[in-house]
């Protein structure tokens, strides 16, 4: 029997979003200037907030308006690789890393399965010990740049799920054969709370919270 420990990142492990801080991080210390559009990301959102635009097409525009349409890999590293310094220092959750340190001792398969962009997420992944990485991925070109434009599926949501189980089929991990946790703040991740062995609510929404007290999920609060 194969043991995976599968968490979300944003808001279970770290306190907050990275998305936006993210975004102002790289426009920052690649070109300031790209700061003046910050008024228009905010727009952005509000228009995916009343469900003008997909979530996938809001990280688009504002990647491409924070970041650019096509970045070089080697300009993009170290700006991802301080950015998970800073992430690490400031916005991690103790018990967070306490609850990821029990799953590793007791021998289970660590997986960050977030909605977050690789762009940001492996140089975190690789500080927090995490074995493998299911993440919102970015077109990479064959010139070694990245592109704004989201590779499939934003992870998010059922897409989590689907996700998920490709990567088990590409890993040949029967799910009969696993016996999987999955740790969450979200009501997003739902469909992956109802399929995992066991379902932990960590640090929930309201509407988290109230589903979990009704399913019986176990809830833990971490600071």
């Amino acid at each position: 029997m194969t043991e995976l420990a599968i968490y979300d990142m944003d808001r279970t492990i770290t306190r907050t979003g990275t998305f936006t801080p993210f975004m102002i991080h790289a426009a920052w210390r690649l070109a300031p200037w790209r700061l003046i559009f910050v008024p228009f990301a905010a727009m952005v959102m509000l228009a995916y907030v009343v469900k003008l635009i997909e979530r996938k097409r809001l990280k688009e525009l504002n990647q491409a308006m924070l970041i650019g349409r096509n970045v070089a890999v080697a300009k993009l590293a170290p700006v991802a690789e301080s950015f998970a310094e800073k992430t690490m220092r400031r916005n991690v959750r103790q018990e967070a890393l306490a609850s990821l340190a029990e799953n590793r001792a007791a021998g289970r398969r660590l997986v960050l399965a977030t909605a977050s962009s690789r762009l940001w997420v492996e140089p975190i992944a690789a500080k927090l010990g995490m074995d493998d990485i299911i993440a919102t991925t970015a077109i990479k070109g064959i010139d070694d740049y990245v592109s704004h434009k989201v590779d499939g599926e934003n992870c998010y949501g059922p897409a989590k799920l689907r996700m998920i189980e490709a990567w088990m089929g590409l890993e040949k991990l029967d799910r009969s054969q696993c016996r999987i946790w999955f740790y969450s703040d979200h009501v997003s991740d739902v469909p992956v709370l109802e399929w995992a062995d066991e379902a932990v609510a960590a640090n929930p929404h309201h509407d988290l919270r109230t589903e979990a007290q009704k399913r019986g999920w176990t809830i833990v609060d971490w600071n």
